[in-house]
């Protein structure tokens, strides 16, 4: 009895045996049939990934085939929709939408049709660099999926991806988990930070590790489109200290839709005296209509192309800046300076999302962008660094800005030209609000009120206000009469409107709307009006008017500096 009984048992575990074995197979068989690239590595059923496995299986089951293709706008329905709504005011992104849909979506060529005619045959690979903190997994992966399939492989060196120290656990383990098993076949390098060090420093850890010739820096939430990299690393083969930046075209935030002006549209870098970059019109009409590469004063830094040894040969990034911002700036002002070309590529376009506002934190709530670009007044604006202290006078002759000797050092080693040379040779359409004016600072009136622009912001269109004369000249009551008989503050000008309201709008140069004489006798005449701009009855905080010219004192305006050879009598 007993010897039956033992032998029923071995027969029980080999039933066992075999059907773990057959169940061990099947589980393969089944995630063979989910990865498509390649045989699941033996590793996807090990106690460790099994768990990341299940959470992405699950994941992808969700993603909608088809949705967003040709970058059109997409819409979810029912609770997707309401949680998408929900999730663009918390993150100002529709993340429940982004990981619905496919992270290899087909996006429609967006490029001037001329660009199809030319032929590019770049011999160099490049490194792309992707930084990302916090950022929504699918937003990461589809950045780099968008680069793998619009890029020809013996093109691309590397996609590095360096982790600037996130806190969102998906991406750590389910990201590697990601790349190990879907993405194995491709060169990509995640580099993960112990520190948050900021967009600039997490930049130079990318650099340090890349090895292509080329170094191309995109943000973590953008999509490549159709032969993008070629006319990118074409004129980077033709000239070594030429840095690169495409096109860049909207993604909406809200719907994920790939937006553009059209195909020969578009903008080149600038900026505001704040310490900002703008976009602005392509001053040379004989440029409007090229498709190769075109001089710009300025980038916006988020995406550009530089020849890797160009990078450190120019001085890379100061590394003394904090977080984010006025780096851009910095590049700009420098490549000019030190010998290089900043030009933007009409033939490569990249989309990107631009959010309302960001949704994350910057470390030790400082601002990084002020202390940065007050760094980069000191080091390369000369006397013109006048001109941003106006708006940050707090931080001329502060501590916190750091200490400067070795960039100094970096302009003497390189023999860095003037940043008077840059205003004449790059960007002589920018308006210098103390040169070439005939009034300039505060306009006073005899009861010590002066045009204010009343904290209007820099995208608004509002009134020309009045309001008490600060005891120092603050930059929201320095205006500028140009030669030209602009009434401006940089880029906005005094216009009437209805004929007697006096806004400040965006100066456009049609010499009538925004034509002021400023008389010796201290009287504003708007000749397309026959009126003379007036404070009579307008009260501290309103906008000021034009009226019948009478003279008085409530016409009389006295500017801070005056050069009286330029007004008439």
């Amino acid at each position: 009895m007993l010897i039956r009984c033992f032998r029923l048992k071995r027969i029980y575990c080999k039933v066992l045996l075999l059907l773990t074995v057959l169940a061990t197979v099947c589980l393969l068989l089944y995630l063979r049939s989910k990865l498509p690239n390649s045989p699941v590595p033996s590793r996807l059923v090990s106690k460790e990934n099994y768990p990341f496995e299940q959470k992405l299986l699950a994941w992808e089951s969700k993603i909608i085939k088809g949705l967003g293709d040709e970058g059109e706008p997409a819409f979810l329905d029912g609770e997707d929709a309401i949680e998408g709504e929900k999730a663009l005011k918390k993150y100002a992104l529709n993340t429940v939408l982004s990981d619905r849909m496919p992270l290899d979506r087909k996006l429609r060529d967006p490029r001037n049709r001329k660009c199809k005619d030319l032929k590019y045959s770049p011999t160099i690979k490049a490194s792309v660099i992707v930084i990302f903190y916090n950022e929504l997994m699918s937003v990461i992966l589809r950045t780099v999926w968008s680069v793998i399939l619009q890029t020809p492989s013996h093109l691309l060196q590397e996609i590095i991806l360096v982790d600037d120290c996130s806190t969102d656990e998906n991406l750590k383990g389910l990201l590697d988990h990601y790349i190990a098993t879907r993405l194995q076949n491709y060169n990509i390098n995640v580099i993960r930070l112990k520190h948050r060090l900021g967009l600039i420093r997490a930049r130079l850890q990318g650099a340090r590790e890349a090895t292509g010739d080329v170094l191309i820096f995109l943000d973590a939430h953008c999509e490549a489109t159709k032969d993008w990299i070629e006319p990118l690393l074409s004129r980077i083969e033709e000239d070594h200290t030429a840095v690169l930046v495409p096109i860049i075209d909207v993604i909406e935030a809200n719907n994920m839709g790939y937006s553009t002006n059209g195909d020969s549209s578009f903008q080149v870098g600038g900026f505001s005296w704040s310490g900002h970059f703008t976009w602005i019109d392509i001053q040379d009409e004989n440029d409007k209509n090229k498709v190769t590469p075109i001089k710009s004063p300025t980038m916006a830094g988020g995406l550009f192309a530089i020849n890797r040894n160009f990078f450190w040969d120019i001085g890379s990034y100061d590394e003394q800046m904090d977080g984010w911002g006025g780096e851009n700036l910095e590049m700009s002002f420098r490549i000019w300076q030190c010998g290089g070309r900043l030009e933007t590529v009409p033939c490569s376009r990249v989309g990107h999302i631009f959010r309302d506002f960001h949704p994350y934190s910057f470390p030790d709530d400082k601002d990084t962008h002020g202390i940065n670009t007050a760094r980069l007044a000191h080091v390369w604006m000369d006397d013109y660094k006048r001109l941003f202290f106006m708006h940050q006078p707090a931080l001329e002759n502060n501590p916190i800005v750091g200490d400067l000797t070795h960039r100094k050092q970096l302009r003497q080693k390189l023999r860095c030209q003037t940043f008077k040379w840059y205003l004449d040779n790059v960007y002589p359409e920018k308006f210098v609000p103390d040169e070439n004016v005939s009034a300039y600072g505060q306009a006073r009136t005899e009861f010590d009120m002066c045009l204010d622009d009343l904290q209007l912001p820099d995208d608004k269109v509002g009134p020309l206000g009045l309001y008490q004369c600060h005891q120092f000249l603050a930059v929201s009551q320095y205006f500028s009469l140009s030669r030209r008989g602009e009434l401006r503050k940089e880029n906005f000008c005094a216009e009437v409107f209805n004929k007697r309201d006096v806004q400040l709008t965006e100066c456009h140069g049609h010499k009538r709307e925004q034509y002021w004489i400023l008389y010796k006798n201290g009287t504003v005449y708007n000749p397309a009006t026959r009126k003379c701009l007036s404070s009579d009855g307008v009260e501290m905080g309103k906008g000021v008017k034009v009226e019948r010219c009478r003279g008085g004192v409530f016409q009389r305006w006295v500017f801070t500096h005056v050069n009286a050879t330029a007004l008439p009598g």
